[in-house]
């Protein structure tokens, strides 16, 4: 089921996987656990926050404050790039965002002399490296809250702590590998190609894509400084137990996530004057309600499952995993790869390594192998931008593996979760 619904994609995973559940329940009389309606929550209030920040004009504020910086060392560009679309993931909690910053990338490189695929294959991964060290993401919250259950020392700041230079670790070793990869463009067969062509050499050389020639109000601003107010606080609310312990009992960080999110894009729409039906029509709000369902079914289909099946699935893999830990990691990664979704890959596995009595310092550690669909080029992002590559340099190889994300996401997940592991040796 997850191999035909990654096929369809989107929406059509989690459809798909209901098939599964049905099958699973009255085909093999497996009892059905409940649906994961925290993690369809959490998403929802996120992507509604950052949606009606899209709506007033925020991302495109945020949008022109990255091309300044990108603009302001053009040279940078393979360094600056993946930085900044790290950056923008790690605030948003999605990597949507990136689509409209690549054109932009690939721009710069491209009047700079700099083959477009090194900085913008990086600046796709990198986006998606994100996730794992956004407070506000699906995939930490429900990180989160597994692991403080597991252990009441770990919190929203532990985690963020060995996320954050976990990944932008990983995030910078793979940008130092891109400055140098490829062909330059005047050695490069397909860019030449291209060249000889009228309408492509007017395309690539007089295009310039770039989001400053537009003038936001004032309100574009006010609603980024109310949305980065809205993650001080739940940063603030991490760090002092005591602000959300009412009648002696703590509200978890995943209710708290939900309440600020809606409050904060409640406060945003009525600051702006946002009308409320221009939230919808956004990519941000599109891309993350369909990334909702999918989870949805994925999630329940295979919490089925696994719940089910542990017994014999902890008989058989156990003692491997114990021998050898870091093939827990490697699990999560073969997931990611079939299902393109960090926080349903973390729903789906995250369960069944705490079921074999793993440490919390390994399970936080490898986190970032929840991202593997880099491996396979199907994903949303990965094919914009070697459609936003007017050069052709950002590519799916001949042999399909051989792309222009397989090495960048290597590197960046593999040092991540290396990193991460020592950090969390030390710090749990």
């Amino acid at each position: 089921m997850l191999y035909l619904g990654s096929r369809k994609g989107g929406i059509g995973l989690g459809l798909v996987s209901g098939i599964g559940l049905v099958i699973e329940v009255f085909v093999f009389h497996m009892p059905p656990t409940s649906p994961p309606i925290s993690v369809m929550l959490i998403i929802m209030a996120v992507v509604t926050c950052a949606s009606i920040l899209e709506a007033a004009g925020g991302l495109k504020y945020m949008l022109q404050l990255a091309e300044r910086i990108l603009r302001s060392k053009p040279q940078k560009i393979s360094l600056l790039g993946p930085i900044v679309t790290y950056a923008m993931t790690l605030m948003l909690g999605t990597g949507h965002a990136v689509y409209a910053v690549m054109p932009v990338i690939g721009d710069i490189a491209l009047k700079n002399g700099i083959r477009p695929e090194r900085p913008m294959a990086a600046s796709s991964v990198a986006s998606q490296m994100g996730i794992t060290a956004s407070p506000i993401s699906a995939a930490v919250v429900y990180y989160l809250a597994q692991m403080s259950g597991l252990d009441s020392s770990i919190t929203l700041l532990t985690i963020m702590s060995i996320q954050i230079p976990a990944t932008l670790g990983g995030v910078l070793l793979m940008s130092l590998y891109s400055m140098r990869r490829g062909l330059e463009l005047d050695k490069d067969p397909e860019y030449q190609r291209r060249m000889q062509d009228p309408d492509w050499r007017d395309k690539i050389l007089s295009t310039t894509a770039t989001t400053l020639d537009e003038q936001l109000p004032v309100s574009a601003r006010n609603s980024v400084l109310l949305f980065l107010a809205a993650l001080v606080t739940i940063v603030v609310i991490a760090m002092f137990p005591e602000v959300r312990t009412l009648n002696g009992h703590a509200i978890s960080m995943s209710v708290i996530i939900q309440m600020m999110m809606l409050a904060f894009g409640g406060l945003i729409l009525l600051a702006t004057d946002t009308p409320v039906a221009r939230v919808p029509e956004g990519v941000v709000f599109k891309s993350g309600m369909v990334a909702a369902i999918a989870i949805y079914g994925i999630a329940w289909m295979s919490d089925t499952y696994f719940q089910y099946a542990m017994p014999s699935f902890q008989a058989g893999i156990t003692e491997m995993v114990h021998a050898y830990p870091w093939t827990i990691a490697l699990a999560m990664f073969t997931v990611s790869v079939v299902i393109n979704s960090q926080a349903a890959t973390a729903r789906m596995m995250l369960p069944v390594a705490m079921g074999m009595g793993l440490p919390p310092q390994l399970l936080i550690g490898i986190m970032p192998s929840v991202y593997g669909y880099f491996f396979i080029p199907n994903y949303p992002s990965d094919i914009a931008t070697c459609n936003f590559d007017v050069t052709g340099t950002t590519r799916i190889g001949k042999y399909y593996f051989n792309h222009s994300f397989m090495l960048p996401g290597l590197i960046g997940v593999m040092s991540a979760c290396t990193v991460g592991y020592l950090l969390a040796g030390i710090m749990i």
